[in-house]
């Protein structure tokens, strides 16, 4: 089967989703699937080692599934529906988190008392606090854990001063020291934290934790930045405060922004993503929703550095049933990648009802997958844990962010409340059954991608979704409504 020279959609994708196909098994040549490799890239110039981006959501990724899918080697895009402040303050709290060099730690004077250095370390997560001489002077004197919290009990109006480990108790290193040495170091003195001071006045220039180094041993597939910090992406709209809120967000160190509306193939984007450009030049960029070919090279055409793809798939989106405007998920995913040649990443967005769309969806031109209702319902999602009294099961809510929940609890902005209310909804909130946690989601997901992998006879995904994106028509069977029921009928 030669290569689709033209860039036109193949026949076998008209009208088709993920449960309309099964493929074809090759030749295997990997001894163990966790041999699999499955890093592919987010946008143009980042690439994740588990294809799986958490949805924009309220009800599905905020800090708590922000930091556990970076961990699992995956990615996430904070939603934009709450202030700035919220959005700029959840980037900076999940850069702090499990990076090999803390490069502004929580610090206080010794002057501070007991009480705020316990708020301090509540607000900001943190099991210690670098000690400064004099408020903003920035010289390190010693350090306060929660060992000298737990020493100072109820005394909260002392000075931390009387309760911290003193400097010439204090284990403190240069910057520029290595990992590897900095964890020498701490196992050889039994500490749980290294601050980090340059010579000859002792100014404080960041701190290590052996915590931090576990993870990183632990986990060295987690998706982070040079520095060692978690990867995270937020979300912006395409009129009002969005170059205000994109200018913040980067500002915190976001390291991909996200412009989502839910029509992209408008002149509303066009001029949205060239006022970005002006402003941010090269920021890594990633823009949707759109449904087709065309709205996929015009995107590209803009210069985003990657596609979000879908338009109304989504159990929280009502968007088909309501307009009848959509494309099916798979066909959408295939316009797409035959609109910008294969040449900037796709997500793609909603429709997965279960793991082999995720790889159906990845072979046909996807870069990457996007999971909602998928993640709703595990611990790391946001909201209240409940019973439903009917049938007593353990429920969470999962909302789309056009439902009217979703508006009444957004912030002020593109349009008054009144405004926003008087225009038909076009998503809606529904119940989710609890599914534990989101580390163990990831986990079978990665197992059944990396068995697909193997079933298309390669090693890794890259090698797989390049082949089958070039000739899917040799791989693919169209299934009948029988054909279907074998398959999928348990």
């Amino acid at each position: 089967m030669k290569p689709n020279p033209l860039w036109e959609l193949e026949n076998i994708f008209e009208g088709a989703t993920f449960d309309d196909f099964l493929f074809r098994p090759q030749h295997g040549v990997v001894g163990s699937r966790r041999a699999v490799d499955l890093t592919m890239p987010l946008s143009r110039n980042l690439n994740i080692k588990t294809p799986i981006v958490g949805a924009n959501m309220d009800t599905v990724t905020r800090e708590k599934m922000m930091k556990a899918l970076a961990l699992e080697g995956c990615f996430g895009f904070l939603d934009r529906n709450c202030s700035i402040e919220e959005q700029v303050g959840r980037v900076k709290y999940l850069k702090r988190q499990h990076s090999h060099v803390i490069e502004k730690p929580a610090v206080l004077s010794r002057r501070h008392s007991v009480g705020q250095a316990k708020t301090i370390m509540k607000v900001h997560n943190v099991s210690g606090l670098l000690v400064e001489s004099t408020p903003g002077s920035g010289i390190l004197v010693g350090i306060f854990t929660h060992r000298d919290l737990l020493a100072a009990g109820s005394d909260n109006s002392a000075m931390i001063g009387k309760y911290m480990s003193c400097l010439g108790k204090l284990v403190w290193a240069q910057p520029g020291i290595t990992i590897e040495d900095a964890e020498k170091m701490m196992l050889k003195h039994r500490i749980e934290k290294l601050p980090l001071a340059l010579k000859p006045g002792r100014n404080i220039s960041g701190l290590i934790t052996m915590k931090d180094l576990r993870v990183a041993k632990q986990k060295p597939y987690s998706t982070k930045d040079r520095k060692g910090r978690l990867l995270v992406g937020a979300t912006v709209g395409a009129r009002e405060d969005f170059i205000e809120r994109a200018e913040a967000l980067i500002a915190a160190e976001a390291d991909c922004v996200l412009m989502d509306i839910a029509h992209a193939d408008s002149d509303v984007i066009q001029k949205a993503v060239r006022e970005f450009r002006a402003k941010f030049k090269d920021f890594e960029l990633v823009c949707g929703n759109i449904a087709s070919r065309d709205g996929a090279k015009f995107l590209m055409d803009l210069g985003v550095d990657a596609i979000k793809v879908g338009v109304g798939p989504g159990r929280g989106c009502r968007t088909r049933l309501e307009t009848g405007a959509g494309v099916p998920q798979l066909q959408a995913i295939r316009e797409a990648y035959l609109g910008v040649k294969g040449e900037i990443p796709i997500i793609a967005d909603g429709g997965i009802k279960n793991d082999k769309d995720i790889a159906l969806a990845i072979f046909c031109g996807a870069s990457t997958v996007m999971l909602g209702g998928m993640l709703s319902g595990t611990d790391e999602a946001p909201g209240e844990l409940v019973e439903d009294p009917a049938s007593k099961k353990k429920v969470k809510i999962y909302r789309g962010m056009t439902s009217p929940e979703a508006v009444f609890d957004g912030p002020e902005g593109e349009d008054s409340l009144e405004e926003r209310f008087n225009t038909p909804a076009e998503g809606q909130a529904i119940k989710v059954d609890y599914v534990g946690s989101v580390v163990d989601i990831i986990k079978r997901v990665r197992g059944h991608l990396q068995s697909a992998v193997s079933y298309m006879g390669h090693e890794t995904l890259m090698k797989v979704h390049k082949d089958f994106s070039n000739a899917p028509s040799k791989y693919l069977i169209r299934l009948t409504e029988s054909s279907r029921k074998e398959s999928f009928e348990r």
